[in-house]
Parts: structure tokens; C-alpha cells; sequence
């Protein structure tokens, strides 16, 4: 999809890979709008040209007001980016059921929220693409993160199911499903904390920026699924390939947060 002239909603763009996808999108010419809890920093990464709208996106005024608001002033969306997301570092096994519905609140159901919105008017349009940033964790259980992994997957299943359903009006739907990217995201946890090997590894990490670069070479040749950085794709044939020794790996690095619960 050629990405000048084109309608941009981007979720969670405040800051990190949200913020460098406005970035990404507005280099390539595209017009914005943008959703996030901070108005003060939307306004400055989005300028004065693009469209704003503050609010928690797990409710539905919320998410409404945002298409509306982009539909009133450019008559159209031409790609959604559902970036916004949040983590929980607990064991499935006893994580307080409240902060699992949090976090399938905004990870799955607002994603699954938004797309609903702007369908109609991408089928009315024509076409358009959705693109839902999911994760590495949404291709591989890490066993640290099983519940955050968990609506990851659940991610990239309506990701597939939308690209099958909505194929015949000209919408195309892509995942995104980065490794370890340099952003704030371990600040806004629901909960808990990444292993330490993870907190080692942080050396390997991609920027925002690469992410959101990647993000939107995606949406320029209308790929399916983007994993960045590539070498991801490689942790990724190993689980499917030898599953009992990426099991033994993953379990050994998650080992330190289990020997520090209560």
C-alpha cells in the first residue's frame, strides 16, 4: 500500500513504538490521528495537523470518539495500527483475576473494538489495511509472561481470521510481532517483573524506532506478518521444530522469578 496521502489511527501513540510509528508514517507523508491517556505528549508527537484524542481506549466512548473524530476531519481511515497494549508479569496460576481482564481488556477486546469501528468505512472506501502489533510472545509462551503471551495469540488469531473475513472488500490485516524493543513498556506493567537473563539481554534489543520503521515497510508491501527484529523468525522455527528444547531454555531462564515468589 502506498502510505502518502493515506489516513493513519495509531493506538498508544504517546510514546515508545506508537509515538515512532507516528513518526514512521508521517515521513512517508501520511496524515494522523491519535489516540493515547496524554494529551499534552499526542499533541507533540502528532503536530498541529493531526487529529487527537485523549481518553482510556477499554472504553468504547473512547474508541468511538476517536474514529469519528478522524472520519470528521479527513473522511477516511485508511490504516489502523493497534499498538496500544500493556504487560503482566504473574503466574496464570494465581494472577488476580481482575488484572487479567485488564489486560485482555486493552491487548485484545479494544483491538478487536477498534477494528469493528473502522471496517465500515475501509468496505465503503474500498479497502485498507488493519495492523495489529502484537509479539514474539504471541508466536512462542514465555512462561514469565504466559497471560501476556496469551492474548498475544489471541492477537494474531483475529489478525488471521480478519485478513480471511474482510479479503473480499480489499482490507488486508497484518501482525507485527517484535522481540525485545527499547521502549517504557516495563514501566507500565500491571504487575511484576521480567527475569533477570531478560534484563541482560536488553544489549539485544531493537529501538522504537526500527520497530516502527519495520512496521511500515510492512504495510508498503502488504505483509502478512512482520517479525522484527528477523532474527526472531529463527527462535520461532526452533519452537516448532524441536518444542522440548526451547521448553527447557524458556523454562530455565523463568526459574529465578518462580525461586523469588512468596
Amino acid at each position: 500500500m502506498r502510505i502518502a496521502g493515506r489516513v493513519v489511527l495509531i493506538t498508544g501513540a504517546s510514546e515508545g513504538i506508537g509515538a515512532a510509528c507516528a513518526a514512521a508514517f508521517r515521513r512517508r507523508g501520511a496524515r494522523l490521528s491519535l489516540v493515547a491517556r496524554s494529551r499534552e505528549k499526542l499533541e507533540a508527537v502528532g503536530g498541529p495537523d493531526a487529529v487527537v484524542t485523549c481518553g482510556d481506549l477499554t472504553d468504547e466512548r473512547v474508541r468511538a470518539r476517536a474514529v469519528e473524530a478522524t472520519l470528521e476531519k479527513f473522511g477516511a481511515v485508511d490504516i489502523l495500527v493497534n499498538n496500544a497494549g500493556v504487560g503482566l508479569y504473574a503466574p496464570a496460576r494465581s494472577a488476580p483475576m481482575e488484572q487479567v481482564r485488564r489486560l485482555f481488556e486493552l491487548n485484545l477486546f479494544a483491538a478487536l473494538g477498534m477494528a469493528q469501528l473502522v471496517a465500515p468505512a475501509m468496505r465503503r472506501q474500498g479497502g485498507g489495511m488493519i495492523v495489529n502489533v502484537s509479539s514474539i510472545a504471541g508466536k512462542i509462551t514465555l512462561p514469565w509472561f504466559t497471560l501476556y503471551s496469551a492474548s498475544k495469540f489471541a492477537l494474531n488469531s483475529l489478525t488471521d481470521g480478519l485478513r480471511l473475513e474482510l479479503a473480499a472488500s480489499g482490507i488486508r490485516a497484518m501482525s507485527v510481532c517484535p522481540g525485545y524493543v527499547r521502549t517504557g513498556f516495563q514501566d507500565h506493567v500491571l504487575a511484576g517483573r521480567p527475569p533477570d537473563a531478560l534484563l541482560r539481554g536488553r544489549r539485544f534489543a531493537i529501538t522504537a524506532g526500527e520497530c516502527a520503521e519495520a512496521i511500515a515497510r510492512g504495510v508498503e508491501r502488504d505483509a502478512r506478518t512482520i517479525v522484527t527484529p528477523r532474527l526472531g523468525w529463527l527462535l520461532i522455527g526452533l519452537q516448532r521444530l524441536f518444542p522440548s528444547l526451547v521448553d527447557r531454555q524458556l523454562s530455565r531462564i523463568s526459574r529465578g522469578l518462580e525461586a523469588a515468589e512468596p
